[in-house]
């Protein structure tokens, strides 16, 4: 979703805004947010090459009777990995992770603080992430071990993001995962502290723990990962979702942007730091990018329509949050049958990516997108 800043379409905006675009004035200010948002990952609103903007040109369209190649050749891979087991996939692969977890962030002194990081890190979950750091470094030809400090890597920081993110301060969140959030059990300072325990130590068990891969190759992942969780990736979608709520002219180029920040990015950082671990070309990197970007967008249209379609006793967590907190949302915007549409059609886009790769080992990541698309919490 990069684009290059149009000046043109700044001009009438106050100075600050190209000094400091993601300051708190500017985010409430009504003309910034329907015009632009503008850095190396951001991008203008009505953005043409956006992906819900381009869907929304697809859907205008009227109904093609052909069948496409794409079409062809993505069903015969689906065909060729019909009896791939991803129950016993996801059974065995999650297993590893959560044994990695265990051992990497254990319970010492002071015992405190591991303990909150532990309650969190260890609650449950899907690990998607991991899971999809480890499938894409497999695809190419790496293997597991060489992934597992970056996929446990992944999974404490995206655990911060959620002890952050429950905080009073910013979704005032009472239930994770099913069980009590990470603040209500241990406090408030000490949950800030976990997460921010977790954010550290990540970057550090990758530098330390990651075994058989070059140097540079270790330095570049660390890279890959800061940006995707900076103030250019989650961070900015972080602070963009929280000065748009309660926000009428918030539209849906708005909302991509929060989502494939807040979201998408650190889903395609699993991707993409996967990809480069297992020896991945640049070529075979981006195309999994956009397979990732996909998949991270999907993630969130389904997690908003889950919000509004299932109770928080079969979410896990509190159902109808956003409703209440007055956020955009795509069924807000797009209407619930539009809405579960367009992750149809992330999930289809997405999987073409995986055309041309190995169909043996892409299955693992075909189905990840559709698990992702048909989850109920």
């Amino acid at each position: 979703m990069t684009s290059s800043c149009n000046v043109g379409a700044l001009s009438f905006l106050p100075f600050t805004c190209y000094r400091n675009p993601l300051s708190p004035s500017n985010l409430k200010h009504p003309t910034f947010l329907n015009q632009v948002w503008c850095s190396k990952t951001m991008f203008l609103s009505q953005n043409p090459s956006s992906l819900t903007a381009k869907w929304l040109q697809r859907s205008k369209s009227p109904p093609k009777t052909c069948v496409s190649a794409t079409y062809l050749d993505q069903k015969a891979v689906e065909t060729h990995i019909s009896e791939f087991d991803f129950k016993g996939y996801m059974m065995e692969k999650g297993n590893s992770v959560n044994l990695a977890l265990d051992k990497a962030v254990s319970l010492r002194e002071p015992e405190r603080i591991h303990e909150a990081m532990r309650y969190s890190l260890l609650a449950g979950g899907k690990r998607v992430r991991p899971m999809l750091c480890i499938a894409s470094c497999e695809l190419v030809g790496g293997s597991e071990e060489a992934a597992m400090p970056s996929a446990c890597a992944i999974e404490m920081i995206h655990t911060m993001s959620l002890i952050h993110d429950d905080l009073p301060c910013m979704d005032n969140d009472d239930l994770r995962r099913g069980k009590p959030t990470n603040h209500k059990v241990f406090g408030e300072d000490v949950a800030v502290l976990a997460g921010d325990a977790l954010l550290a130590f990540a970057f550090e068990h990758i530098a330390t723990s990651t075994v058989g891969v070059s140097p540079v190759i270790v330095v570049r992942v660390i890279s890959e990962l800061a940006k995707a969780i900076g103030s250019e990736g989650l961070v900015a979608g972080q602070v963009v979702d929280i000065f748009s709520a309660g926000n009428s002219e918030v539209g849906l180029d708005q909302l991509e942007f929060i989502h494939v920040h807040k979201t998408a990015a650190l889903l395609e950082g699993s991707v993409v730091i996967g990809t480069i671990l297992g020896g991945g070309s640049d070529e075979e990197v981006e195309k999994l990018r956009k397979y990732a970007r996909c998949v991270g967008l999907l993630f969130q249209v389904v997690d908003d329509i889950l919000d509004v379609t299932k109770s928080s006793k079969e979410l896990g967590k509190t159902a109808g949050k956003d409703l209440v907190a007055d956020k955009i949302t795509y069924p807000k915007l797009l209407g619930l049958e539009k809405s579960r549409q367009f992750a149809q059609d992330l999930n289809r886009e997405a999987k073409e990516q995986l055309l041309g790769f190995n169909p043996e080992k892409a299955a693992p990541l075909v189905y990840l997108a559709n698990y992702i698309a048909d989850r109920e919490n």
